[in-house]
């Protein structure tokens, strides 16, 4: 009986000793950083993405600064809120010595063509809805769903 009861506890003990040690590696991978390096063209939406993704408005407290005109000088740090670990940077528009090897991935921003880099990235094509009205205005059978599908063409043969 005593042995048993022994046999019952060693087991017990080393299921808490492999939970816990689950436990401390997830722990640790959720804290591992993240840089996420935004890019593109000037004018292209970079700071305002990364407010968006940040659930914070521009003009806000701690939120990157936008305007007609580059706002990003050199690259800047934007913590997430939610997730510690996640780093957004705003990289200026003009892609000098930004030191490309600190980034775990590319979110590349652009209202138009964007060439293929040698590292890993997420291809935002933004201000869809300023070229749907720029079309609209200056065609008279204008079609939103024809000039998506040109815009999503336009962006494959682009890669």
């Amino acid at each position: 009986m005593i042995l048993k009861i022994h046999t019952k506890l060693s087991l017990m003990n080393k299921k808490a000793l492999a939970i816990a040690k689950i436990q401390e590696y997830l722990d640790r991978q959720n804290n591992i950083p993240l840089n996420i390096a935004i890019t593109g063209e000037t004018g292209s939406g970079k700071s305002t993405f990364i407010n968006a993704f940040r659930g914070i408005k521009d003009g806000d407290a701690g939120a990157a600064p936008t305007g007609v005109r580059e706002t990003t000088k050199k690259p800047t740090p934007y913590p997430h809120p939610n997730y510690p670990n996640v780093t957004l940077w705003d990289l200026p528009g003009y892609l000098s010595d930004v030191g490309f090897e600190k980034f775990d991935f590319f979110i590349i921003l652009s209202d138009n063509v964007v060439q293929r880099m040698k590292k890993k990235f997420y291809f935002v094509r933004s201000k869809i809805d300023n070229d749907l009205r720029a079309q609209k205005r200056s065609q008279r059978e204008f079609s939103e769903t024809e000039t998506k599908e040109q815009i999503r063409e336009d962006c494959i043969q682009s890669k």
